[in-house]
């Protein structure tokens, strides 16, 4: 039975995609089948793992409206192990179109009911938002990882996130669980970044993951070559962060 991980923060550039992108190929590198769910309709995940993005034809839009099953937008990626149901800008949308919809929150988690058995991870990124596409993903999933830049406003918004979660928690989805607290961008010469370290670990202590993802320019250089750092670059810091956050996952999840 696969577990479902939404990776969610409504603010923008904290490392949602980068998260998503990199946690699936270490997976996948640690011998686990994933699959990644590009729900932000900038599409940045699947043109990450190599996916033109242009010419995507069945997508995540077509299975949250349930014109095509997933198992027929699913494509293979640069990644071993990993299969990705890319995004396409059309999905901007799907938040109009579902509105009046019954049981629109329940879109994914339908959706995904066919498939949820054939992989050990299903990864979904999520929008930087809380609108109707990251509700989807939130009352789909087993539980979140929540990135957070280690910079000055990092604790801005994390509030309005938890109590998003605490309602989805409540009302669509009560087995919805925090996976951890992912400290991003870390740069150990700030003075900042570990005050924030400090910060989230004193306010959240075991919700936070031990690993910290360091800031790392092969991190940034790996999507415009369509590949995750995995492939881009294996010895890198960026790959060594990432490959110990999914030992840490599939080790909580044993």
């Amino acid at each position: 039975m696969g577990k479902i991980i939404a990776i969610a923060n409504q603010k923008g550039g904290v490392g949602k995609t980068t998260t998503s992108v990199n946690l699936a190929a270490s997976l996948g590198v640690l011998e686990k089948k994933v699959l990644l769910i590009d729900a932000d309709p900038q599409a940045n995940a699947s043109s990450g793992l190599g996916i033109d993005v242009e010419n995507v034809e069945i997508g995540t839009y077509q299975v949250l409206e349930h014109s095509s099953l997933p198992e027929a937008a699913i494509v293979s990626c640069s990644a071993p192990n990993v299969d990705v149901i890319p995004a396409h800008i059309d999905l901007v949308a799907i938040e109009i179109e579902l509105v009046d919809k019954e049981n629109r929150e329940y879109m994914l988690k339908k959706a995904l009911e066919t498939i949820k058995d054939k992989y050990d991870y299903i990864l979904i990124d999520c929008a930087p938002s809380l609108g109707l596409l990251t509700l989807n993903a939130l009352t789909a999933a087993d539980s979140v990882v929540i990135p957070i830049q280690c910079e000055y406003f990092a604790l801005e918004g994390l509030g309005k996130l938890l109590n998003t979660i605490k309602s989805v928690q409540k009302i669509h989805n009560p087995t919805l669980d925090i996976e951890g607290l992912l400290l991003t961008m870390y740069d150990s010469r700030l003075r900042l970044s570990n005050q924030v370290v400090e910060e989230v670990q004193k306010h959240f202590n075991d919700m936070v993951f031990s690993t910290i993802i360091q800031r790392n320019v092969k991190l940034s250089e790996a999507p415009s070559f369509g590949e995750s750092i995995i492939n881009f670059d294996a010895t890198s810091k960026g790959a060594t962060n990432y490959l110990s956050l999914a030992e840490e996952i599939i080790k909580k999840n044993k």
